[in-house]
């Protein structure tokens, strides 16, 4: 077939003048055809010879891009043992050229025969570790892998103690999955069988880890394997995870609990004068959800150490096939490895490819050859590799790290193996896959398969013998044995002198004016010679005089001071979300854009030498994955404040797996607070069903224990001491806040500055402004509706209603609601006001606390209940929000 039909001459010339400035600039089939060229050109007389030589670079070309599919590595699938596009005859050459000498460019051999060459070529891609490589678009990268796999046949030779441990360490994996197997039958465990040279691969990439000089390292996986890794990476007492099969209840579980393969970890391993912390994050059933989690783990652990390069904490991924290739949030998650504000630099990707997702087979769960095609989007090496050569993914695993160090990207080791039983251990695989479930059971144990190795190699079979039987000797000693009790709620490290119980006693967050004016005026410096849009310039000079005059402080100057005088504080802020530094609604404008060069400069991190970093960053159009990345940041990050803000508050639906698995229940059960902050804006406009409804009931809903804050503040001073309360409180909640829109420039949504510097954040907020004796009907509400109800009544000079704002929705305050209609009369009516329709909003969640609070449930004037959150016509709602208000102030 013509590799190369119908092209335009003036197209293939600029091709040819890319590879004579650079031959990597193009692809292999074009560096071969302009090689021959050249060379045919140079010397006529000789270009029978030539035409040989570019055929062999062609050759060494096409093994590098295509030796993977001449790889062996399915342990259940016979090794393939020739491909069409690699054989001889398809670059023109044949046995007659074996024993010719060549002098290829870009070999570790300056002179071999063709047989050599292909030799080298099979043993180091076509053997047990398949490489996708020649994707990756920068020469350098290519080159420093080829300079590593070639020389060695892309394998490490191991002594004999070496491969004793592999193989203690395999017998391990598999004598604890029988162990369990025979004394708890019939429990779910998620065995690692079929799998189990997972373990030796991650105790040598932590091994190489701390040799060079990392000294965390963070994993994130999901359940198959998981006790498995607890037991034997992270040195999980035996008696422990005995103690959680039989349901101990002196293990000391704080909260509701989850599955021991949900359960997160951490422990200190030494190696020689090394010393690793390992820490594996807890993670739900959606399997892949906690990829972004580790990332925002591992991004707040390096940023406190200083480590922006990312060479001293590591991320680990371990994912199955069918997840790897189906779940949209590894995408997401992949997206963010480049990213400025996201970038952990690079993660090593384990892939246990079981070849099955549940009981779907490759064909019908994804489109491409591949379950690790998606990482091509980094163009980054994909290692391919059989799962019972334990040596091969030991070495695989140290040139991923290696590479990782070097180039700071992701690299991805797809260990192809098998599942020995179903799903979980109570499964029939045999009802959907009968023919690979006969190939499985007639496969030996990955152990066994390798001792066989080392016996053929001259390993003593008595080693093989009392090595397992050491194993048999631990795992029965431990089941004799009580569990170690764990302290699980002691708060430890970086949350040390944080307590875990709930306190509603109000947290002093009012700070004094002088500093206040400090920091405004500090806020609208910039470098000199900068220039801003005039806007913007005009925005910021306009929050100092508000501040300097003491009033009309808006939206965005509360939430800028609230900002600004934490950091100074010494607590550090990161806000992330898309376009979060301008704000959706051009309100926050925490970088400021130099109209000639481009360049950001952000006022809040030059408040003075010595301050708490500040962090904003706009993310890449993700919801689950950024949400994922800055609650695995805040659970490594008390000390610090952490935002998410949706661009519109609907805006995360696209992140409810985040929220109900690990934002709502993470502390419940697995025992891990988080201080995170989403910033939702919310508020009826008549912008349609899509960018109104924050969907304030799905929070509520979700509330219980305690869980969460959930807040609706409806001015500037109120955002301030809520956002300070977040951090001066000695606990820590997520924080949900329903923010405005409309509002964020509304004549009478703004504070003084006497509210900033006196009190603090308001539960609820009663009615000042009219006499509690002419009162005879009260209005419940929260949120923008309040500003609409203000401006009616004023309109209408309506001194005989009342209108009383619940800020904090939950924990739902009695006592500060108690307190606000105590003066008013009992025969008062009181009315529930919202915008929502009735079936969404507060009143759902508030009817039987108002009931229990007044004596009866309070009226409600809300949207007729709909499936959708609002309607799309403008004029529609205008109608609608006009009968609402009216409605409110009728007998």
């Amino acid at each position: 077939m013509n590799r190369f039909p119908a092209l335009d001459p003036l197209w293939v010339d600029s091709m040819y003048r890319r590879w004579q400035q650079d031959p990597d600039a193009v692809g292999g089939d074009w560096q071969a055809l302009f090689l021959g060229f050249a060379l045919g050109e140079e010397s006529p007389s000789a270009q029978g010879i030539d035409r040989r030589q570019a055929a062999v670079q062609s050759l060494i070309l096409r093994y590098r891009e295509l030796g993977h599919l001449l790889a062996c590595t399915d342990p259940l699938t016979p090794c393939p043992t020739e491909h069409p596009r690699l054989t001889l005859d398809n670059f023109g050459l044949g046995e007659k050229d074996l024993r010719d000498r060549f002098h290829p460019e870009g070999f570790h051999r300056d002179e071999a025969t063709l047989a050599e060459i292909v030799e080298v070529l099979r043993s180091t891609y076509c053997r047990h570790i398949g490489v996708e490589f020649m994707h990756i678009p920068e020469p350098r990268e290519r080159q420093w892998l080829i300079e590593r796999m070639e020389p060695t046949g892309n394998r490490t030779e191991f002594d004999f103690e070496a491969q004793a441990e592999i193989l203690h360490s395999l017998q391990q994996a598999a004598g604890f999955e029988a162990f369990l197997h025979r004394k708890f039958p019939g429990q779910k465990r998620f065995s690692l069988e079929g799998g189990e040279i997972l373990i030796p691969v991650l105790d040598h990439l932590a091994r190489h880890a701390a040799n060079l000089g990392m000294v965390e390292l963070v994993l994130g996986m999901t359940h198959r394997g998981r006790l498995n890794v607890l037991a034997h990476i992270f040195d999980k007492p035996y008696a422990n995870i005995f103690g959680e099969f039989a349901d101990n209840q002196a293990l000391g579980v704080v909260g509701e609990g989850d599955v021991k393969y949900h359960k997160g970890f951490s422990c200190d391993r030494r190696f020689g004068d090394r010393r690793l912390h390992l820490s594996l994050a807890a993670n739900p059933s959606h399997l892949e959800i906690v990829s972004p989690v580790v990332q925002g783990k591992v991004r707040a652990r390096q940023d406190d150490c200083g480590d922006s390069a990312g060479q001293r904490v590591l991320p680990v991924l371990i994912h199955g096939d069918a997840a790897f290739a189906g779940q949209g949030v590894v995408a997401e998650t992949l997206n963010l490895s480049q990213l400025e504000g996201y970038h952990t630099g690079g993660t090593v990707h384990v892939v246990l490819n079981n070849q099955i997702g549940f009981t779907t087979s490759p064909k019908d769960a994804r489109s491409t050859a591949y379950a690790t095609d998606v990482a091509k989007m980094l163009a980054v090496p994909i290692f391919h590799i059989h799962g019972e050569y334990p040596e091969e993914a030991i070495h695989a695993a140290r040139l991923a790290l290696d590479y990782r160090q070097t180039f700071g990207k992701d690299v991805v080791l797809d260990i192809v193996c098998f599942r020995r039983h179903g799903h979980n251990e109570s499964d029939e695989p045999a009802f959907t896959q009968p023919l690979m479930v006969e190939k499985i059971r007639q496969r030996p144990s990955v152990h066994e398969v390798y001792a066989d190795r080392l016996l053929a190699a001259g390993f003593a079979a008595d080693r093989v013998e009392d090595s397992m039987s050491t194993v048999q000797q631990q795992l029965g000693d431990a089941l004799d044995h009580p569990p170690r009790i764990g302290a699980e709620e002691t708060l430890h490290g970086k949350w040390c002198g944080l307590q875990r119980e709930y306190d509603d006693a109000p947290a002093h967050t009012a700070v004094p004016a002088a500093r206040l004016r400090e920091l405004a005026g500090k806020l609208t410096v910039l470098p000199r010679g900068f220039n801003p849009h005039p806007k913007v310039a005009k925005l910021l000079e306009s929050r100092q005089e508000a501040v300097e005059a003491g009033k009309a402080l808006d939206w965005g100057t509360g939430e800028a001071l609230a900002f600004a005088s934490l950091v100074d504080d010494g607590f550090p802020v990161r806000l992330s979300g898309q376009d979060s530094r301008r704000g959706t609604f051009s309100h926050r404008h925490a970088a400021v854009i130099d109209q000639q060069t481009g360049d950001a400069w952000l006022p809040l991190q030059h408040l003075r030498e010595g301050q708490a970093p500040f962090q904003a960053w706009n993310s890449l159009l993700s919801e689950t994955a950024v949400l994922g990345f800055e609650y695995g940041y805040s659970l490594e990050r008390p000390s610090g404040l952490v935002l998410w803000e949706a661009q519109f508050g609907d805006f995360a639906n696209g992140a409810q797996v985040v929220i109900d698995q690990f934002i709502v229940g993470g502390e419940s059960k697995w025992q891990r607070m988080s201080g995170l902050t989403l910033l939702l804006p919310h508020g009826y406009e008549g912008q349609g069903a899509e960018h109104s409804s924050a969907r304030v009931e799905r929070y509520l809903q979700l509330c219980a224990q305690n869980n969460l804050t959930v807040a609706v503040p409806s001015s500037p001073a109120q955002l301030f001491h809520l956002l300070r309360r977040q951090l001066l409180r000695p606990f820590r909640r997520p924080l949900i806040v329903l923010t405005p829109k409309s509002l964020l420039r509304h004549p009478q949504c703004v504070s003084p500055l006497t509210e900033f510097t006196d009190g603090g954040f308001h539960e609820v907020i009663g009615e000042p402004a009219v006499d509690p004796a002419q009162v005879r009907t009260v209005l419940l509400c929260c949120g923008k509706i309040y500003y609409e109800l203000l401006a009616y009544r004023h309109a209408h000079d309506r001194q005989d209603v009342a209108l009383v704002r619940i800020e904090q929705l939950y924990p739902f305050s009695y006592r500060a609601l108690g307190t606000a209609l105590r003066d008013y009369a009992d025969g008062a009516n009181y009315r529930w006001v919202q915008e929502e329709p009735a079936n969404g909003g507060a009143w759902v969640y508030l009817r039987q606390k108002l009931a229990r609070l007044l004596g009866r449930a309070p009226k409600l004037l809300a949207r007729p209940a709909s499936p959708a959150p609002a309607g799309g016509s403008h004029r529609l709602h205008g109608l609608e929000q006009q009968q609402i208000v009216e409605a409110a102030f009728t007998e």
